[in-house]
Formats: structure tokens, C-alpha cells, sequence
């Protein structure tokens, strides 16, 4: 996007697109398999997660709309996490798991981006866990489309 003469780089193309997302969270998502408190979370695993995440974190820091066009966008993950019952723990877990996957996966390591993405997985994390308690459409978070992160 170009503001005034300024050239503002996306979260997705600052984190190297796709190919950078799906490092991280390939990366990652062993973790919270192997992990005992997320495992019941998670379980065996699927085998499309990976790359069903990688497409939604895609569209939520500014990259393709996969996740919604092809793949069922928010409600799909609204859907997943149903029931779930997320405890803070796992939330925090969770986060920790996922910032230090982004160091081994080689993201940026600059301040603007990691405080984007601190931001971005406290909320989204805080939706999850919401979520996961609801026993009705009342009681869901408000966020009901993939939202749009940015700087």
C-alpha cells in the first residue's frame, strides 16, 4: 500500500509471504502436538492444519483470502474450537509455543513486527478461548470474519 509517497510493507510480505508463514507454523505445530498441556487440544493432529493455518494467518496479516474464499473463513474456525473449553494456560502455552517457533522458523526478529504479532496472538488467542466456552451464538466472541492485522 503506498500512503503520501510511503511504501507501507504488509505483515504477510514482511514475514516473507506464505513461504514464511508456512515455516512457522510447520514449525510450531509439532510442538503443540508433542505438548501435554495443549495435546488434549489438539490430539493426533490433522494432517491439513498446517496448511489451513498457514492460509488463515496469510489472510489475517494482509496476504490472499484462501481461508475465507476456499476454505470457509471464520465460522469454519469458529466451528473448531467449539467446546474446546481453552483454560489461560493453555492460551499462554500456546503463545510462548508459537513466539518460539517464530525464532526457529526465522521470522523477523525486529520489535514492530514481533509487537504486531504479541498483539495479533493475544487477541486471537482471547477469541479462541472465548469461544471455546460458548454455549450459544450470544455468548461467541463479536469477531465473526477473519480479521485483518496490521503494523
Amino acid at each position: 500500500m503506498t500512503t503520501g509517497g510511503n511504501t507501507t510493507e504488509s505483515l504477510f510480505d514482511h514475514v516473507g509471504g506464505r513461504a514464511g508463514l508456512h515455516r512457522l507454523v510447520a514449525t510450531w505445530y509439532p510442538r503443540v502436538l508433542a505438548d501435554p498441556l495443549l495435546h488434549p487440544l489438539f490430539g493426533a493432529g490433522s494432517p491439513s492444519h498446517v496448511e489451513h493455518l498457514t492460509d488463515f494467518l496469510a489472510e489475517v496479516f494482509g496476504g490472499p483470502t484462501v481461508y475465507t474464499d476456499e476454505l470457509g473463513g471464520f465460522p469454519a474456525l469458529l466451528e473448531a474450537h467449539r467446546g474446546k473449553r481453552i483454560t489461560e494456560e493453555q492460551r499462554q502455552r500456546f503463545v510462548d509455543l508459537f513466539l518460539a517457533a517464530a525464532d526457529d522458523a526465522g521470522l523477523p526478529s525486529d520489535t514492530r513486527f514481533r509487537t504486531a504479532l504479541l498483539d495479533y496472538l493475544r487477541f486471537g488467542t482471547e477469541v479462541a478461548v472465548q469461544n471455546s466456552h460458548a454455549t450459544g451464538d450470544a455468548d461467541l466472541h463479536p469477531c465473526q470474519e477473519v480479521p485483518r492485522w496490521n503494523w
